[in-house]
């Protein structure tokens, strides 16, 4: 009898065992689905993030260019894309530096390639853009882009040298809110090196900036993941969007690639999980 009970209870135990097993299996399939999904949607909010940033310094060298506070004499007429054409931009003192420059797009304010900007951008120049060790520091007052509301201060640091012409970007407190309301953080130290254009000051539709360094980025629930580029990003003046390179971000066992392209001047970009196909998204 005792033996028969024995068995009993063993064979109990062994499914009570089987049960939980398949339980916790379970839970872990549910928490690493939950994990990817967190990636995956951290990589698209960063490389909007990027974006929005690359788009701020494409305002900031528009605007120093054209109020000649790059170091270069105006020999030449300037060339861009026309992004401060329906904003209005104040800057003082007129001479000498630092220069503090306001840029106001105002209630809305579209640019000739259909980018909707509204709001300010504060910028603070402590010396002529092109000069080793010049700085400025960029804010935001109300600013928005195609809808997305951009925050923070980014601070650029002029690292040129007889080898490299660039800069060294640092984005602390970065906050961007997405039109239905969602918002996610952001910080990061990149390197940015200008590749072509060096040579034609006034020409901004020549240029060509190479990018590296690695960012962190936070939604609203506190979820973190931490990316480095592993192929340097390539933003051309001409195109509104980061054209080609590659970012790696790193889940608790899983990791994610976001591919921006081939140079082609698009809005899309695609996403991996450890490999595999990719998945297609637009960066704004």
């Amino acid at each position: 009898m005792k033996a028969k009970h024995l068995a009993i209870a063993l064979a109990l135990t062994s499914c009570t065992i089987g049960f939980i097993s398949c339980k916790k299996k379970d839970n872990n399939t549910d928490q690493s689905k939950d994990e990817i999904a967190a990636t995956i949607e951290l990589s698209t909010d960063l490389a909007i993030a990027d974006n929005l940033t690359e788009d701020a310094n494409d305002i900031f060298m528009e605007a120093a260019t054209d109020n000649n506070l790059t170091g270069q004499r105006p020999v030449e007429a300037m060339e861009s894309m026309g992004i401060l054409g329906c904003a209005t931009v104040s800057i003082t003192p007129l001479i000498g530096f630092p220069k503090n420059i306001a840029i106001d797009f105002g209630t809305g304010c579209t640019s000739p390639n259909g980018i909707i900007r509204k709001g300010k951008i504060k910028i603070v120049l402590s010396d002529s853009v092109r000069k080793t060790g010049a700085t400025a520091v960029l804010t935001f007052d109300g600013y928005f882009v195609n809808g997305f509301k951009k925050e923070g201060i980014i601070t650029w640091t002029n690292i040129s040298n007889t080898q490299l012409k660039g800069w060294q970007r640092k984005v602390e407190n970065g906050k961007i809110t997405s039109p239905a309301g969602k918002y996610w953080l952001h910080d990061g130290l990149k390197n940015v090196v200008q590749v072509e254009g060096y040579a034609t000051p006034r020409n901004l539709l020549d240029d060509v900036f190479s990018i590296t360094g690695n960012h962190t980025v936070t939604n609203s629930n506190g979820i973190s993941r931490s990316s480095i580029i592993t192929e340097a990003l390539q933003k051309k003046t001409i195109c509104e969007n980061i054209s080609k390179g590659k970012v790696k971000l790193e889940g608790p066992k899983h990791y994610a690639v976001i591919d921006f392209g081939d140079g082609t001047c698009d809005r899309i970009a695609t996403i991996s999980i450890d490999g595999g196909t990719p998945t297609t998204f637009l960066l704004r």
